[in-house]
This record gives structure tokens, sequence and C-alpha cells, in this order.
């Protein structure tokens, strides 16, 4: 779970921003009723808010992780590590990424970055602990798997859309309300700051909910590669591993923005349930079982 969560972060953060010099810049101003014009300026602070987060993705997991880049193996296990990523990157056509040991107890593994051929691959100590190597190198296959899709370069070509019409559709409930509850015929007073920024806050939540769905499918697609790459018995056993330890509460989220991107997710019912980034495991393992790779 930890890649969304840094990757969403940035990009709420950035996107707060944008909203700020909207109103410094006099946008809303200048564009009125223009709701053409107001959709352009809308899609170009949303895009360049969702790259900004995938071109500062791997830098900000490297800054909050505390993760440790292996250059030069200390010893035979990061010699494996290192072997292991690059044996799998080759076999998915892609450049070899970094790779890195973050400490923390949980079992869990990321991968981040804007370019196929310059990613981030962490694993995380608890993980090496407890996993056979089996299990890691299916792991690590999903990551490479997740790289390999380009799922951080899709994830912000959706969040851009996502962006542009939760800026845009706000502002004009903004206008509504502006006019409609507070009678407000000159100029755009207080009531449509207000109405912009709580139908932001609603709209964002709505969104986020498109893009933790996309999130949860791109899950099934790594799977289906980490199985073609380390083997389907191996994939399963990782999930199993994971799912056991999830259910003893060893395992826990990840932090907030890399959480989409990480191996396991945290588990949630009914309406926070569509605010998941992973598939539960159960049924991500009965994927696996009744597919043939």
């Amino acid at each position: 779970m930890l890649r969304v969560g840094l990757f969403l972060l940035t990009n709420l953060a950035v996107l707060f921003v944008a909203s700020i010099t909207l109103k410094l810049l006099g946008v809303d101003r200048y564009t009125g009723a223009n709701y053409g014009s107001l959709l352009v300026f809308c899609a170009v602070f949303g895009m360049v808010g969702a790259f900004v987060s995938l071109f500062l993705s791997k830098w900000m997991a490297k800054r909050t992780t505390g993760i440790y880049l292996i250059e030069q193996p200390a010893n035979q296990h990061e010699q494996w590590l290192l072997n292991t990523v690059e044996r799998l990157a080759q076999e998915a056509g892609i450049g070899m990424p970094e790779v890195g040991v973050f400490p923390s107890y949980d079992s869990n593994a990321f991968a981040t970055g804007w370019n196929k051929n310059d990613a981030l691959v962490g694993v995380s100590e608890g993980l090496l602990e407890r996993f056979s190597r089996e299990e890691v190198e299916a792991v690590l296959a999903h990551e490479i798997g997740h790289i390999a899709n380009g799922d951080m370069v899709t994830m912000a070509l959706l969040q851009g859309v996502v962006n542009t019409f939760v800026m845009f559709f706000a502002r004009i409930v903004g206008d509504i309300i502006d006019r409609v509850v507070f009678k407000n015929e000159e100029g755009r007073g207080m009531g449509y700051y207000i109405s912009v920024i709580i139908a932001e806050l609603v709209f964002g939540l709505l969104a986020s909910m498109i893009t933790m769905w996309f999130s949860r499918q791109r899950e099934y697609r790594a799977d289906a590669i980490g199985a073609q790459l380390a083997g389907t018995g191996a994939m399963i056993s990782a999930l199993d591993h994971l799912l056991h330890e999830q259910q003893q509460q060893i395992t826990q989220e990840m932090p907030g923005t890399l959480a989409a991107f990480g191996i396991s997710g945290d588990l949630k019912q009914g309406l926070a349930g569509l605010l998941m980034s992973h598939p539960p495991l159960e049924v991500r393992i009965a994927a696996l079982q009744q597919a043939n790779y």
C-alpha cells in the first residue's frame, strides 16, 4: 500500500496549490460563465498536478520510507536480491530498476517511478526475514509487473482527468450556489469560494472511488505477470503468506501515499471498501487459481 499513498498525497497537495493559484490569478473572475475557458484552465492545472506527483514519486518514496539502496551488495542476500530483480526486469523487457530495502516489520514491497527504465523497487525487512526466496521472488515479480504495465503513468493520466473534472464541476456548483442561494449578481462572493472548497472535497472523495477501482484492477494484472515470471504456485504462496499475516494482524497498512503500489492492502467493508487500493487477498488468490498461466 506504500506507492499510491505518496502519489495521492502529493497529487492532493498540488491540486490544493492549483486551486489557490486559480484564485490568485483571477481565473474564476476572467472566465465567468465561460465554462469552455474554465475547463481548459482546470485541465491544465489538473494534469500538471497529476504529473508532478508522478515525477516526484520516486524521490518521495526514498525520502519517506527510509529505504537503503543496494548499490554495492554487502552480502549474499543483497547480491541475490539484485540478481533476481535484474533477471525479472530482463524477462519483463524493462530497464534495471534501483533496488532497496526499507526498515519495516510489515511484509510489503513497492515499485514506483515515472519511467519503465528508471524505476525503484523496495522490499521491507520483514518480508525478507519471513518469506521464502520463492515467495520473495514472486513479490518482486509482482512489482516488476506494475512497472512493465506502466501503471504509474496510467494512474497519472487517470488522476489528471479526475482532477480536471473535480475542479471544473466544483466551480460550477459554486457559481450556482452563489447566484441562487446567496443571490449574488455582482461578481463572486464568499459563498462561491466556500462552496467550491466543499464541492472539491465531495467530488474528490467520489473521484477517489474511481481511481481506487482502477488500482484494484491493476493488482490482478500485476499478479498475473508475477505468476508468469515466478510461477503461479510461488505467487499464490506469497499471497497466502500475506493473508495469514493479515489475519494474525502482523502486516498493517503502508504509510499514506505509497499505499496503492504495495503488494498488500488493508481490509475495508461497506462504503470504505470502495476506497480500497487492493482487492481482498482471498479474491486475488482465487483469480490465480482459476487462471492458466
